[in-house]
C-alpha cells in the first residue's frame, strides 16, 4: 500500500468544510425541532406555503447530505493521525479504537439531549477502520462501494420480487419516535432525559438501519481514508482535476437519481418493491449532491476564494465537537416541553432564522475561544484523554481532530 508523505498535519479545507457541515446540520436540526416535528396550528395560508417551502429546500440541500460530508470527512482525520504516527514509526490504530471509546461517552452523553445524536453511532461503526486501515486502496474501495450498494436492501428486493403480495409492517422505529413525542413535549427535564436516552437511543438506531446508514456510514469512513491516502483535499493539479471530474460526474448522476426517488410511488405499485428501493435511490442520490457539494466547496476554496471560506467556516470545524454537543443543548432548551417550547409557535421559516441565528452565535464563540485557546473545549478534553499517560510530542498537537 502506498502512503502520500507529504500531506500536512493540518488542512484548512478539511476544517472548512466541517464547519460548512455543522452550519448545515444546525439549519435540518432546527427546521425539524431536533426530531420533535410538529406543525403549529391556525397558521395562515402564505405561511403554511412558505413552511413549506422552506422545509422542503433545506431537505433538499442538506438532509442526508450534511452528514455524509461530516462522515467522509471523518475518514479523511482517521487517516491523517494514522499517517502522523506512521511517519514516527507508530501504530495509531490502538488509540484509536480508545479514542473512539471516548467519542462514544461523548456520544451518550449528547444522546440525553437529542436522540438523533451520531456520536455514539461513529465511535461503534467507526472500529471498522481499524481492520482495513491496511488494507490496499483497490480493496478498501471495492468493500465500500459493496457497502455503499447496501446489500440487505438487495435482499429484500430480491425477496419482494419473488414475493409480489408481500405486505410490509410499519417501521420499527415509528412506535419509538411515537412515544417520545410525550416526554419530548412534556415539561420534565428529567423525564426528556431519560427518554432520549433509552426510547430515543433505540428510536435512532432502528431509523439508522431502517434507512441504510448502517452500510452508508462505514462506506462513506473508507472512502474518506482513501480520499486522505491520495491527497485529494491537499491543493495541486491532480486534486483540482479529480474534484472538476468529480462535480460533472456526480450532477449528472444526481438527476436521474432524484427523479427516480421522487416519482418511484408511482413508477413502482408494490410496496414491497418499492421500499428497498426507496432506500437504495435515497443513499445513492444523497452521496451524488453531497460529492457536488463537497467537489463544488473544494473547487472555490482552491480557486481564491480560501481566505473568505476558511475565516466563515473553519473555526466551527476545528470546534467541531464542541459545536455538534453545544447545538444539542441549546435546540433542546429552544424546543423541547422542559424548555422555552417554542417547537408549538414556529413553524419550518421561523426555525430557520433561529438556526441561522445559533450558527452565527456558535461561530463567533469558537473564533472568540481560538483566539484564547489551540483547541475547544470538548477537543482539549477529548485530546487530553486520548492521549493520558503519554507523550504526544509537541508535532502532533495541531493534527487534524
Amino acid at each position: 500500500m502506498k502512503i502520500t508523505p507529504a500531506i500536512p498535519a493540518r488542512l484548512d479545507v478539511i476544517d472548512a468544510l466541517r464547519g460548512f457541515a455543522i452550519v448545515s446540520i444546525m439549519l435540518v436540526h432546527n427546521v425539524e425541532h431536533f426530531d420533535l416535528i410538529y406543525r403549529p396550528p391556525g397558521l395562515t395560508e402564505w405561511l403554511k406555503s412558505l413552511d413549506s417551502a422552506v422545509w422542503d429546500s433545506i431537505f433538499f440541500l442538506f438532509g442526508g447530505k450534511s452528514y455524509a460530508i461530516f462522515s467522509l470527512l471523518f475518514g479523511v482525520t482517521f487517516f491523517i493521525q494514522l499517517h502522523a504516527r506512521q511517519q514516527r514509526g507508530e501504530d495509531f490504530r490502538t488509540r484509536f479504537a480508545w479514542r473512539l471509546m471516548l467519542l462514544f461517552g461523548f456520544g451518550l452523553l449528547n444522546s440525553l439531549f437529542y436522540q438523533g445524536d451520531i456520536l455514539a453511532f461513529y465511535a461503534t461503526v467507526g472500529l471498522l477502520l481499524i481492520p482495513v486501515a491496511r488494507l490496499g486502496n483497490k480493496t478498501v474501495f471495492l468493500i465500500a462501494l459493496v457497502l455503499m450498494l447496501q446489500p440487505v436492501e438487495w435482499l429484500a428486493l430480491i425477496n419482494a420480487l419473488q414475493h409480489p403480495e408481500l405486505k410490509l409492517a410499519d417501521p420499527a422505529s415509528w412506535a419509538y419516535f411515537g412515544r417520545g413525542a410525550a416526554y419530548l413535549r412534556g415539561d420534565s427535564l428529567l423525564a426528556t432525559l431519560y427518554g432520549n436516552f433509552t426510547n430515543g437511543r433505540m428510536a435512532a438506531l432502528l431509523w439508522s438501519w431502517e434507512n441504510g446508514r448502517m452500510f452508508q456510514m462505514p462506506a462513506l469512513f473508507m472512502l474518506g481514508m482513501l480520499a486522505g491516502r491520495l491527497s485529494l483535499f491537499v491543493p495541486s493539479p491532480e486534486s483540482r482535476r479529480f474534484w472538476t471530474r468529480t462535480l460533472l460526474a456526480a450532477s449528472l448522476l444526481f438527476l436521474p437519481l432524484f427523479f427516480l426517488k421522487s416519482e418511484l410511488r408511482g413508477l413502482v405499485s408494490g410496496e414491497a418493491v418499492r421500499e428497498p428501493l426507496s432506500v437504495m435511490l435515497a443513499t445513492w442520490s444523497n452521496l451524488a449532491f453531497m460529492l457536488v457539494l463537497v467537489s463544488g466547496f473544494v473547487l472555490l476554496f482552491q480557486g481564491g476564494t480560501r481566505e473568505r471560506l476558511v475565516s466563515i467556516f473553519a473555526p466551527l470545524g476545528r470546534m467541531s465537537l464542541t459545536s455538534y454537543f453545544t447545538q444539542s443543548v441549546a435546540g433542546s432548551f429552544i424546543y423541547y416541553g422542559y424548555g422555552l417550547g417554542l417547537y408549538k409557535v414556529t413553524g419550518a421559516s421561523q426555525s430557520l432564522l433561529i438556526g441561522l441565528g445559533l450558527a452565527l452565535l456558535q461561530g463567533w464563540f469558537s473564533v472568540w475561544w481560538l483566539r484564547r485557546h489551540k483547541q475547544g473545549p470538548l477537543e482539549a478534553l477529548w485530546h487530553r484523554a486520548t492521549w493520558a499517560g503519554r507523550s504526544t510530542g509537541g508535532g502532533l498537537k495541531a493534527v487534524q481532530n
